[in-house]
């Protein structure tokens, strides 16, 4: 079973930094588009960046030139790297994965439980 594993995360204050990571574990055969996308309470979940396994990166338009993806095919683990962060940027924040296992009936979409941040004076 695949699983998503998320760390880092918590509360910063404005112009402060976080890095989040988020590590596949399981059994799959291909890690193909890894990303973030962040929630607030009644609102859609939103993307903050996505990188392909051939890292090609996809920003928010709000995030962009502040928050930096990156990943590690080899440990099948995506970064996300918060710079200037700004009271605007507090949500849940959810790993996602597209992934290919040898079960082609089940969906290749996977989640994270999600992390938050939260920034506040």
């Amino acid at each position: 079973q695949v699983q998503l594993v998320e760390s880092g995360g918590g509360s910063v204050q404005p112009g402060g930094s976080l890095r989040l990571s988020c590590a596949v574990s399981g059994n799959f055969v291909t890690a193909h588009d890894m990303g973030w996308y962040r929630q607030l309470p009644g609102k859609n979940r939103d993307l903050v960046a996505i990188i392909s396994n051939l890292r090609v990166t996809t920003y928010g338009d709000s995030v962009k030139d502040r928050f930096f993806i990156s990943r590690d095919n080899e440990t099948t683990t995506v970064y996300l790297r918060m710079d200037n962060l700004e009271p605007e940027d507090t949500a849940i924040y959810f790993c996602y994965a597209h992934i290919t296992t040898m079960d082609p009936a089940v969906s290749p979409d996977y989640w994270g439980q999600g992390t938050q941040v939260t920034v506040a004076s």
